[in-house]
């Protein structure tokens, strides 16, 4: 029996197009994200590879929302879950291949995962991506850096399928990064990235990446529940500053606290909603602004809708 007629007539599932990866349907998805809340995806889609990507990108009704997530790192996803399609690529898109000095990587890749493969392949300049958590493709999304340097230092050519299923190479001025952030479409899906390093010697590389390790795990809560870094720096400050000064060190909401290690994270300490976390990373944002008068920006990703909102619409479909 197909996944089609399993499901109750008119179900979502049953207008997208036949696919080589798979459909899974009120998928859970706080198993996948780091801060483990979040309520289920109406479709969890996950391609077979950058073909069957496209295949379903080009053939999928108009009005259907999508949304890409990656391992979920730097994410939020409300506790109504997430409408439409949630596109999970999966290891098909996590290669990583070195070349000379030039590395190959598919938007699945996990960030450390590539600085190992150029340590061992003596190619230097890739190191900071081990205090970068995540992807590839989540890090192209918003220029990942760490410890002063960022993708759009190293990145040479950017692969990506615009939202009709066409695949493009983008060049760098194309991607065009900035803090946090890029210049292309969001409903653009990246498969994968071509970066550039140089020759280096293997040891002196490990031991770069054992530093980044040591220092990220000094200086950040990495063992508990969290997102990362919860607001971008604004110009010329630190966010973590502006949390401390504003008395936010340590606050709690619900099951959410800001991390005493680090003021610009918050951890789920083991019963928070998503709800209590977005509420108090606003509640956060709100002291900031009345001590410095800075509005402090989110750089965690927030997705999805609220349990009342889901309510609602479960309402409007059962009377319309």
């Amino acid at each position: 029996m197909t996944m089609a007629a399993m499901q109750p007539q008119g179900h979502l599932v049953e207008r997208l197009p036949a696919v080589r990866g798979r459909y899974s349907v009120d998928a859970p998805l706080h198993t996948i994200t780091w801060f483990r809340v979040g309520g289920p995806a109406d479709v969890l889609f996950r391609p077979a590879d950058a073909d069957d990507l496209r295949t379903f990108l080009a053939g999928k009704p108009a009005d259907v929302p999508v949304t890409l997530i990656g391992v979920g790192s730097n994410l939020l996803v409300r506790d109504g879950g997430v409408a439409g399609v949630v596109i999970r690529l999966g290891r098909g898109f996590a290669q990583v291949s070195v070349d000379g000095t030039q590395v190959t990587a598919g938007a699945m890749a996990l960030d450390y995962n590539v600085a190992l493969t150029c340590q061992d392949a003596g190619v230097t300049g890739l190191e900071f991506l081990a205090g970068v958590p995540g992807t590839i493709g989540g890090g192209l999304r918003m220029n990942a850096g760490a410890y002063g340097r960022e993708l759009k230092d190293v990145v040479s050519r950017v692969d990506a399928v615009d939202a009709s299923g066409v695949a493009h190479s983008l060049t760098l001025e194309q991607w065009a990064p900035r803090y946090r952030g890029c210049g292309v479409a969001e409903d653009w899906v990246f498969t994968g990235a071509v970066m550039h390093g140089e020759v280096g010697d293997p040891a002196e590389i490990g031991a770069k990446i054992a530093e980044v390790q040591t220092t990220r795990g000094e200086s950040q809560p990495i063992r508990s529940r969290t997102g990362g870094s919860t607001f971008k720096n604004p110009t010329g400050e630190k966010a973590w500053q502006l949390i401390d000064a504003a008395g936010c060190r340590g606050l709690t909401r619900g099951g959410a606290m800001v991390s005493e290690k680090h003021c610009n994270f918050l951890i789920n300490t083991g019963d928070a909603t998503a709800a209590d976390i977005e509420e108090l990373g606003e509640e956060v944002r709100r002291r900031v602004l009345d001590k410095s008068g800075i509005s402090l920006t989110w750089e965690i990703r927030r997705i999805g809708r609220t349990l009342a909102e889901r309510g609602a619409e479960r309402g409007g479909d059962a009377h319309g």
